[in-house]
C-alpha cells in the first residue's frame, strides 16, 4: 500500500510559491468577477439584522487600530475583528458564490462558500501589510493572495470525505478557515516552515455546524473562518508553535473531521487546474442556497411563460431528491433567515414578487399574511425518480396547480443560472452589485467600483477596495 500524500506539505508549498503570474486568461476574469460579487454580497450583507449586534461586540473590544472593515473606511480596528466582520457581512444573505463539486461521491454544489474567507482575510490584512511595508499592496498582490486561499479552501474541501458536510458540518466555516489562512499567510509572505505552523493552528480553530442554519450564527461561521485565518497566520508569524502536518495523519484535520479523505485527488493539482476555473463556481441570481435556485428560476419561467396570476394558484409542488431537500430544513419560514432555508418561502416569493432579492428577504415580508397564505399553499415531495439519476447536478420539478383545476409542469434547467454552464453576464453581476448597493452607494460610486474591479491587477493600492465601498456601516449598529 503506497504511502498516503501528505496534503499539508502541498498546501503549504502552493500557498509560498503562489506568484501573480497565475492572473492570467480565465483565472484572471473569474477572479475579478469573484471579487466583485463578494464586495456586493458584503455590502448588502452589512444591513442584515445580525451585524448589528457582532458590530456592537467589536467596538467593546478596542485594540490595535489595524485595519479598516469593508462598508466602514472611517474605522479601524484589530485586523482579526476587521476580517470577522467583512467575512460574517458577506455571508449574511447567503447570496456568496459556491463552489462545484468534481471529485467522485461529492454532491454537486455541495461543498464551500470559496469567496468570502480569503477576500475577507485579504482585505483585512491590506492595511497592516502597507503600515510594515510603507507602500500600497498593490491590487496584483491582493489578488494573488486572494486566489491562492480560494484555491486551497476548494482543494481541501474536494479532498474532505463528503461526509463531512452531511454529518452536519458547515463547510464554509470548517474549510473556509484553511482559504482565509492561506491568503493571510500570502499577504504576510511567510515562509513555507511558519505557513505550515499557520495551517496547523487553523486546523485547531475550524468550526461551523449546520444546526445553526438558519439564524446569525449560518454567517458567523464564514467571519470566524476569516478571523481564525488571519489569527491564525499572525500568531505563526509571531512564532506560535503547531503540528505541521495537522491536515495528516491519524489525528489530523481529514481523518478527525472527515471521517477521512482521499488526499491523492488534490495534492498534484493545485492550480492544475484552479478550481475556479474548472470545474468552477457559481455565482448566485439569489440570496439562498444555491440547491433552490434551479427550482426557483423554474418556478418563476413557469409563471411567466403561462401567464399565472399568483392569486390563481390553488397549490405548488416541488419535486426533487434528497440532495436538495436535505439541507432546506423549515417547512415554513416566519424570518427571513428561516427564508433561506424554505422552499415553500422561495417559492412563495417568486409567485408573489417575481423575483427574490434584497427585498424580498426581510422579516416583514416574510412573515406578511400573502406570504404565509403562500407559503401554505406550497409543499415538497421527495421523488424516487429524481433520486435515482444522481447528484452530479441538481435535479428538480416544479408543479403548479391552479384554483380552475388547470395543472401546469416545469423542470428545472440542470444548466441553472450562475451556474458555470450558464454564468451571469458581467451586466448582470453589476446589477445585482446595485441591488445590493441599494441606498448605500450612488451610482457614480458603484461605476467607480466597477471601474477599480474591472482592472485590479493593475491597481497600485488595493485599499481603494475598502474606500470606494464605504458607506459608515459602523456608526449604524448602536454601539
Amino acid at each position: 500500500m503506497s504511502e498516503t500524500p501528505m496534503l499539508t506539505n502541498a498546501v503549504t508549498q502552493f500557498i509560498t510559491r503562489a506568484d501573480a503570474s497565475a492572473l492570467t486568461g480565465e483565472h484572471l476574469r473569474l477572479a475579478r468577477r469573484c471579487v466583485l460579487d463578494g464586495l456586493a454580497v458584503a455590502l448588502g450583507g452589512s444591513q442584515q439584522p445580525g451585524m448589528a449586534p457582532l458590530g456592537r461586540y467589536i467596538l467593546s473590544l478596542g485594540g490595535s487600530a489595524d485595519a479598516r472593515p469593508m462598508g466602514a473606511a472611517r474605522r479601524r480596528l484589530p485586523a482579526h475583528l476587521a476580517a470577522l466582520w467583512t467575512g460574517t457581512a458577506g455571508h449574511a444573505m447567503d447570496w456568496d458564490d459556491t463552489q462545484l463539486a468534481e471529485g467522485p461521491g461529492r454532491p454537486y454544489g455541495l461543498l464551500m462558500h470559496p469567496t468570502m474567507p480569503p477576500l475577507a482575510a485579504s482585505m483585512a490584512l491590506t492595511d497592516m501589510v502597507a503600515k510594515e511595508t510603507g507602500k500600497p499592496v498593490s491590487g496584483a498582490k491582493f489578488l494573488t493572495a486572494f486566489v491562492t486561499g480560494f484555491e486551497v479552501g476548494c482543494k481541501i474541501a474536494e479532498a474532505i470525505n463528503p461526509d463531512h458536510y452531511m454529518r452536519g458540518f458547515h463547510t464554509s466555516g470548517t474549510i473556509g478557515a484553511f482559504a482565509a489562512t492561506a491568503s493571510a499567510c500570502r499577504m504576510l509572505d511567510l515562509d513555507e516552515e511558519t505557513t505550515a505552523r499557520a495551517i496547523g493552528i487553523a486546523a485547531s480553530c475550524s468550526a461551523g455546524i449546520r444546526a445553526n442554519f438558519g439564524t446569525m450564527t449560518k454567517p458567523f461561521h464564514v467571519g470566524r473562518a476569516a478571523e481564525n485565518g488571519v489569527t491564525a497566520a499572525l500568531l505563526a508569524r509571531q512564532g506560535f508553535s503547531a503540528n505541521t502536518e495537522a491536515l495528516d495523519g491519524k489525528w489530523g484535520y481529514l481523518t478527525i473531521a472527515g471521517p477521512g479523505g482521499d488526499p491523492a485527488l488534490v495534492t498534484g493539482r493545485f492550480g492544475a487546474p484552479f478550481t475556479m476555473v474548472s470545474p468552477g463556481v457559481s455565482i448566485k441570481p439569489y440570496p439562498s442556497g444555491v440547491l433552490t435556485h434551479p427550482s426557483m428560476d423554474a418556478m418563476l419561467f413557469l409563471m411567466r411563460e403561462e401567464n399565472i396570476a399568483p392569486e390563481a394558484i390553488e397549490s405548488v409542488g416541488l419535486y426533487a431528491g434528497s440532495n436538495v431537500l436535505g439541507p432546506i430544513r423549515f417547512r415554513i419560514a416566519k424570518t427571513e433567515l428561516e427564508g433561506k432555508f424554505s422552499f415553500a418561502f422561495l417559492l412563495a416569493a417568486i409567485a408573489l414578487r417575481g423575483r427574490c432579492g434584497k427585498e424580498e428577504f426581510t422579516d416583514e415580508f416574510v412573515s406578511s399574511d400573502a406570504c404565509q397564505a403562500m407559503q401554505h399553499r406550497i409543499e415538497t415531495h421527495f421523488s424516487d425518480e429524481i433520486e435515482a439519476m444522481g447528484w452530479d447536478r441538481i435535479r428538480s420539478r416544479v408543479e403548479i396547480v391552479t384554483k380552475d383545476g388547470r395543472k401546469f409542469e416545469r423542470w428545472a434547467n440542470e444548466a441553472y443560472r450562475g451556474s458555470p454552464h450558464n454564468p451571469l453576464s458581467d451586466a448582470e453581476l453589476q446589477g445585482k452589485f446595485a441591488d445590493n448597493a441599494a441606498g448605500l452607494l450612488d451610482e457614480e460610486r458603484q461605476q467607480k467600483v466597477f471601474d477599480l474591479v474591472w482592472s485590479l491587477e493593475t491597481a497600485p493600492d488595493a485599499g481603494a477596495l475598502i474606500d470606494v465601498t464605504d458607506w459608515g456601516a459602523l456608526d449604524a449598529v448602536g454601539a
